[in-house]
């Protein structure tokens, strides 16, 4: 039996299911309270590309606010970021519904974060094979500095994990993940201040 094309999804699968239920109260809990502070809208979906860069909408609680400007646009994150909301960032609850995503065969438990699908046009050939496995809701370079990465490493650390993928490499990243939660490392609250966006990145140093 292949680990990657077949025990792994079972595991999530099942895995997710049994996280969902024994995370029931949290869920509950942190969606009455987001659609309180988010006038009736506790969830936010993204277009995200997933495995052969087929484009998915991935789940999270929503954390900030539609807050606009005077001309119609939307406030900076730190502005419209929630009191609640910077507790769920910070507790990491936010990326809880992806879950569902798992469950949907959206996405894994482990692999490469999905990223924005602006940045497809700026990824080296190299970088692409990212795309070769489903996303994750946690990855190796999440447990290696997560937001506090730079773009080079960070996708540098995606294609390892394409590379190396297996159940032992599964479970060390799972257990990291666990201790990273728990003391909440890595973590930023306003992810606008640790990474420029890459296809900006990209694009200033084409100039």
């Amino acid at each position: 039996m292949s680990y990657k094309t077949t025990l792994k999804p079972m595991l999530d699968f099942f895995v997710s299911l049994f996280a969902l239920l024994v995370l029931s109260p949290i869920i509950i809990i942190a969606t009455l309270l987001l659609t309180i502070v988010n006038n009736g809208k506790p969830f936010f979906l993204q277009k995200r590309p997933g495995k052969n860069e087929k484009i998915f909408s991935i789940i999270k609680f929503k954390t900030m606010t539609d807050k606009k400007d005077s001309n119609g646009k939307l406030l900076p994150d730190s502005d419209r970021l929630t009191s609640i909301g910077k507790i769920v960032r910070k507790t990491s609850i936010d990326e809880i519904p992806q879950l569902f995503n798992v469950i949907k065969g959206d996405m894994s438990i482990i692999g490469p974060r999905p990223l924005l699908p602006q940045y497809l046009p700026y990824y080296t050939d190299k970088e692409r094979q990212r795309h070769q496995v489903r996303p994750g809701i946690t990855g190796l370079a999440q447990v290696n500095g997560r937001n506090f990465l730079d773009w080079e490493p960070r996708l540098q650390f995606d294609v390892q994990y394409v590379n190396t993928v297996s159940l032992k490499v599964d479970f060390d990243i799972f257990l990291k993940t666990i201790y990273k939660v728990l003391a909440s490392k890595d973590i930023a609250v306003d992810a606008t201040k640790s990474q420029p966006y890459l296809d900006e990145l990209r694009r200033s140093q084409e100039v």
